[in-house]
């Protein structure tokens, strides 16, 4: 079965609608930080802004030149820190390099991490504690199994990254002790032993590293679950514009063996962004569910 995360998301961008129409307060609001003209990021911005709009969530774009001060941004994020009326915010990644992107996603306040990259709330999520925000691709993933009613408990779960967005946060969600988790999880990277063997055990790939078609079919067994986050650019002069965007699984000859498997685009992308609207929506909840 291929999952359609584009329409799994766009329930769950309706049920948040919903939820926000039910409030008599001020809207919530995202304000999401663009250092530079990184053409990537400002396409990215246009989206959740979008999203945001289609929601009835309020978004401030602060557009800054690549050219500004590591300090100059601290203190912008300390403003929106400061400011009541600001429920999340985002800082859209990458930075530029004389910035060191810890020191200022760090410095987002923990309330309104809406990426769920504070070292608190990452901490949260390590000792099992549900309160704090959750990463948006790893939860739009488990979201995304969730809603399909994959089982996960006790299943062996192959994560293939390391990232701190993706691949870290996603083994640590899916080992706890919580509904839709308790899966026994191996990570793996560019240092990993035999991962043909390791791909071949696994009853969940879930897979982040960036290498278009990685995962071949000979690599997947029968009934395995394919969850793809690999986002790559090939180039096809069949296409008008030159290239494909492809994943890193070779879905073509992989999804036949697959009892579930997401496509790219159309699978984990749309929940990274409806999840960081559900994220702001539970800053926004965390103000006023005493109130409304």
């Amino acid at each position: 079965m291929i999952i359609d995360g584009k329409k799994i998301a766009l329930e769950i961008q309706q049920e948040i609608k919903d939820t926000i129409q039910k409030y008599t307060t001020r809207p919530p609001c995202l304000a999401v930080i663009l250092v530079g003209e990184h053409p990537p990021s400002q396409i990215y911005v246009k989206r959740k802004t979008q999203a945001c709009q289609e929601v009835g969530i309020q978004s401030r774009k602060h557009a800054l030149p690549a050219t500004i001060s590591e300090e100059a941004l601290l203190a912008e994020i300390e403003s929106l820190n400061q400011d009541p009326t600001v429920d999340g915010i985002l800082v859209q990644l990458p930075l530029p390099a004389h910035m060191n992107p810890f020191r200022i996603t760090h410095h987002i306040h923990p309330e309104k991490d809406v990426d769920g990259f504070h070292p608190y709330n990452v901490g949260r999520l390590l000792i099992g504690e549900h309160t704090g925000f959750l990463p948006c691709t790893p939860l739009g993933i488990k979201v995304l199994m969730d809603r399909c009613a994959i089982e996960m408990t006790g299943k062996h779960v192959l994560v293939i990254g390391r990232s701190n967005i993706v691949g870290k946060p996603m083994a640590a969600m899916l080992m706890q002790g919580m509904p839709g988790a308790n899966a026994t999880v191996t990570v793996a990277h560019r240092y990993s032993v035999d991962l043909k063997m390791l791909c071949q055990f696994a009853d969940i790939i879930i897979v982040a590293i960036g290498q278009p078609n990685f995962i071949t079919a000979d690599m997947v067994k029968e009934g395995a679950v394919i969850i793809d986050v690999g986002i790559n650019k090939i180039e096809d002069p069949s296409k008008k514009n030159g290239y494909q965007i492809v994943g890193d699984v070779d879905f073509a000859h992989v999804a036949p063996k697959c009892s579930y498997i997401t496509p790219v685009p159309g699978g984990v992308g749309p929940m990274t962004i409806a999840m960081l609207l559900k994220n702001t929506l539970l800053s926004y909840q965390n103000k006023f569910e005493h109130t409304s």
